[in-house]
């Protein structure tokens, strides 16, 4: 019976070992130096090299070879033995069927006979995180003083799982998902040393699918290879049930036109030629986070073809990044959503609808609140006193009481009249009739007469991201995960949580477009400058003034409280 192609190409020395030089070094350099451990932790996804590096540090601690450095030489009986399987000094156990302490027990009573053949017993426990508690805590006295004839190789895809008492006792070792390049380059040479007749893009489009694990994408080859005919990449993406590049793209095209026929329709036609839906969504979870990548200026971390780079340029420009985040939730519940699985395209139909109706719910939301900014902030401007005026206080109410009988003419008087009557009647209609005249301008008329407060900035702060949105909805969007948390001679200062948002901020395009929105809410120029405030970095620097008057300045002033974080005022 032939071997699968996994089993097959099994690496069977140190360079063989694909895309974890980070151990495979470490544990060559041990072997070299004498200095084996007696216990070892392997982590990482699956198909990723665990249980191969296992096998060769038992190889190569029990290889006949006089010279370290070629140790394993997989030609001595040791290594042959090895690589056949039938080596009894090498015990695998597989710890999701061996999960009771009682085989804990039988393992713990026969370490301690001497080794049969090589010079050392190595027991490899697969998926260890299985293992009970009580099974665990009967390993943990022979894992940490086994004899000295043992060593133990725990591997694992599920580390958090494991107890920090059997984590003391081991060296761990972090295996990665291996890159789409390194897996394209591994199958490559392996199909032609077995004469494979395959496509230059079937290679790209099978590392993609195995998502960083080798083995997937070995099995995947494997699969492919068994209709022994020349692979093209049509018969590829048929047997492997994924939908061309093209398909996703019409998906694509049609989220950012809102068209739900043409998108439920690209949808019903990917799925009516065999495309597995869990799939089709993986597809284009992945083509969105290259365009969220190219936005955030990190395409070159993607592997693209040169034909779909001019897509991702123009999907980025046209879909706004809330909105972008928005198609990619939905879509990525799509992959994990088993309530779908009685209709196959429902989960992906959901999706569609739920990114075309979602945004237009929100909009209502945002339009809601505008008006509210815009009735306090006249009445924050009446409160202003006006310039001091020697006149008594019984002419303007006598003009007030001669302006209720005739409102009209009102409208038609000087500007310092309708402040004094503001001032000595506030239970008169006419500052009603002030905000109706004179909605825009007179917001901004005392921030440039008076000092700008934080109080003034937290007023208008809707008023000035919705403005901000309507000329460039990327910086909406980091203006929203902002908190304004100071204010210090004319400038505003951001925080933001992390230093990736904080440097995004921080473009050019950004800052000017936020300092003109304020110098035109307010009427003078304001700076704008980011920091990086979160509960884990402190108080914010000290060079930054707060409102000194008000609950946060008496509790960081006179109770000795400190600023994590500056939260925006509803």
């Amino acid at each position: 019976m032939p071997k699968a192609l996994y089993r097959k190409w099994r690496p069977q020395s140190w360079d063989e070992v694909a895309g974890q030089e980070h151990i495979t070094q470490t544990l060559r350099n041990a072997v070299i130096l004498d200095r084996v451990a007696h216990a070892y932790l392997f982590s990482g996804p699956r198909g990723t090299g665990k249980t191969t590096c296992a096998r060769l540090v038992a190889k190569a601690v029990n290889c006949l070879d006089p010279d370290l450095k070629n140790r394993p030489c997989n030609e001595c009986d040791h290594c042959k033995a090895i690589t056949a399987g039938r080596f009894m000094d090498l015990i695998e156990i597989d710890a999701a069927s061996n999960t009771s302490v009682d085989d804990i027990r039988d393992l713990r009573d026969k370490i301690n006979f001497s080794p049969s053949q090589g010079r050392f017993k190595v027991y490899i426990i697969d998926e260890v995180h299985m293992l009970s508690t009580a099974a665990f805590n009967a390993l943990l006295k022979t894992l940490e003083e086994p004899p000295a004839h043992a060593i133990f190789v725990l591997a694992t895809t599920e580390i958090h799982k494991i107890p920090a008492t059997v984590l003391s006792r081991c060296q761990r070792h972090e295996f990665r998902r291996i890159p789409v390049e390194i897996i394209v380059n591994y199958l490559k040479e392996k199909s032609r040393e077995e004469g494979l007749q395959i496509e230059e893009p079937v290679f790209m489009e099978i590392a993609r699918q195995a998502t960083g694990s080798l083995r997937d994408a070995i099995s995947l080859l494997d699969q492919l290879t068994s209709t022994e005919e020349s692979i093209s990449l049509e018969m590829a993406q048929a047997i492997l049930g994924t939908a061309t590049s093209l398909r996703v793209i019409e998906i694509v095209d049609a989220l950012v036109a809102k068209d739900a026929a043409a998108g439920l329709e690209q949808i019903d036609q990917a799925l009516d030629t065999g495309t597995d839906p869990r799939q089709l969504a993986r597809q284009i979870v992945s083509y969105l986070r290259n365009v969220l990548l190219y936005q955030m200026g990190h395409l070159d971390q993607t592997d693209l073809s040169d034909d779909i780079k001019p897509k991702i340029h123009a999907h980025a420009n046209q879909l706004p990044l809330p909105e972008l985040l928005k198609a990619i939730n939905a879509f990525n519940q799509a992959t994990i959503d088993e309530h779908a699985n009685w209709h196959p395209g429902l989960g992906l139909e959901l999706a569609f609808t739920e990114y075309l109706v979602e945004p237009a719910v929100m909009e209502k939301a945002a339009i809601a609140p505008e008006p509210k900014p815009q009735t306090q902030a006249p009445v924050r401007a009446s409160q202003t006193p006006p310039e001091p005026k020697p006149e008594p206080v019984q002419a303007p109410k006598q003009e007030a009481v001669e302006d209720r009988k005739k409102p009209e003419p009102q409208q038609e008087k000087p500007k310092e009249e309708p402040k004094e009557e503001l001032k000595d009647e506030p239970a008169s209609s006419e500052p009603n009739q002030a905000i109706q005249e004179e909605p825009e301008a007179q917001p901004a008329r005392p921030s440039v007469e008076g000092e700008l407060s934080l109080s003034d900035i937290h007023k208008q702060w809707r008023k000035i991201k919705a403005k901000v949105g309507k000329h460039n909805p990327r910086t909406e969007g980091l203006l929203n995960t902002s908190k304004v948390a100071g204010l210090k001679d004319d400038t505003l200062i951001l925080g933001f949580s992390s230093e990736t948002l904080k440097d995004m901020m921080d473009k050019s395009g950004n800052l000017n477009l936020t300092a003109d929105i304020l110098e035109e809410v307010f009427g003078r120029p304001i700076a704008v400058k980011c920091i990086v405030s979160t509960h884990q970095s402190g108080a914010l620097p000290e060079d930054i003034e707060i409102d000194n008057d008000g609950m946060v300045g008496t509790a960081t002033r006179d109770l000795g409280g400190k600023i994590t974080e500056a939260k925006e005022a509803d």
